[in-house]
């Protein structure tokens, strides 16, 4: 267990460039050199992790733990990979709420807000040329814009995802009407941790008003069991939730310092929760966190013993597709608002994010050093 949460801590120190960079890291630090899993296993695990909802490099993360130390090498895993982006943002967090108002904050958070909306447009570029493939994948994706943009709350944000899951299966029945039964494999995941999961979406947001801690933990938890599409997503499931409780510039203030940090980008909600709760920053930070990462977790083992039935079943296979899609949807409209309205300001932001946005795809700047350039360049305009 020691070993496991030493490796991960390492890996956290380190590890910038999202999910995707996270993966290859776990690939080269425990599949090539420590050897702690197959290569088979490992791409059979990050396909496992893509299908659920939550932070997919954590739950591999996860994964590879228990592979390593069972139970408690998996908790070892999440603490260590998880520590340093929470300790950092939770004190960015603090020193926001100390600080706010002052004219290096607000250029600090002037710059941050227009480094989301380079981060936001490169992460929907990718995931829209990896999920719209066809025609029925675009419609899904600009469907889901419209619906955002005439609707409110977490409602308006749920909705399209479930309504592209039962379109998906609908859609098998008809392209696949005849179905060999023998051939597909019963998915018997765990149930105890289903009821689990299932309890606690239920449940939270019933008792929420009785304590404000229970309705933070309520929110980042209702966030994390939606979240399809790694750590971008959260912002648009996050945003409605929190109005009133957060401002939209701590909120993209929490998104731009998650790029600027290692490990994963659902640390925002430490952020966030530290942001929530300013008398009390650490537990809210504390509560945030674990809440958002609690659902992904609990369904990466309770599917851990039915994934390879749920693969191969073909009533998903569409239903899953057209989920992508919907996210790409979803973080279009968050693009929109409120990354962009809140950000550009003049036509010399669009042209600084434009010139951001050429330097992260042709010539791969670094986050921070992007960070780095709008902070100068805010300086220069103020």
């Amino acid at each position: 267990m020691l070993t496991v949460f030493w490796q991960f801590l390492v890996l956290g120190l380190c590890s910038f460039g999202g999910p995707a960079a996270h993966i290859g890291y776990f690939q080269q630090a425990f599949v090539v050199k420590k050897k702690w899993l197959s290569n088979e296993d490992f791409t059979q695990a990050i396909a496992l992790c893509q299908f659920l909802p939550g932070p997919a490099s954590s739950q591999l993360g996860m994964y590879i733990g228990y592979k390593k130390a069972g139970y408690r090498g998996s908790v070892a895993a999440f603490i260590g990979f998880t520590l340093p982006s929470f300790a950092l943002l939770t004190f960015l967090a603090v020193a926001n709420n100390q600080f706010s108002g002052s004219t290096v904050v607000n250029h600090i958070i002037t710059a941050a807000k227009l480094l989301a909306v380079v981060v936001v447009s490169d992460a929907l570029w990718g995931m829209a040329k990896k999920n719209l493939v066809s025609i029925p994948t675009i419609a899904t994706a600009l469907l889901t814009v419209i619906w955002l943009t005439f609707s409110q709350g977490l409602f308006g944000q749920i909705l399209p995802i479930i309504v592209a899951c039962i379109i998906g299966i609908l859609w098998s029945c008809k392209t696949q009407p005849n179905i060999n039964k023998a051939l597909i494999k019963p998915i018997r995941p765990h149930i105890g941790l289903v009821v689990i999961f299932c309890g606690l979406l239920i449940l939270l947001p019933l008792i929420a008003s009785t304590n404000e801690s229970i309705k933070i933990f309520s929110i980042f938890y209702q966030a994390g069991s939606f979240v399809f599409g790694g750590g971008h997503v959260v912002l648009p499931l996050l945003q409605p939730m929190l109005d009133g409780m957060v401002s939209n510039n701590t909120f993209l203030s929490a998104y731009a310092s998650a790029q600027l940090v290692p490990g994963p980008m659902f640390t925002m909600a430490s952020y966030l929760g530290a942001s929530a709760i300013p008398q009390m920053p650490i537990i809210g930070s504390l509560i945030a966190t674990i809440a958002v990462f609690l659902p992904g977790s609990l369904l990466l083992f309770a599917f851990l013993p039915a994934w390879k039935a749920l693969f191969s079943h073909p009533r998903l296979t569409q239903a899953i597709i057209l989920i992508n899609a919907c996210v790409v949807g979803l973080l279009a409209n968050a693009l929109i608002d409120p990354v962009i309205s809140s950000s550009i300001k003049s036509i010399a932001d669009v042209i600084a994010v434009i010139i951001g946005y050429i330097l992260i795809k042709k010539y791969n700047c670094p986050v921070w050093l992007l960070a780095i350039l709008l902070l100068i360049y805010v300086l220069i305009i103020s």
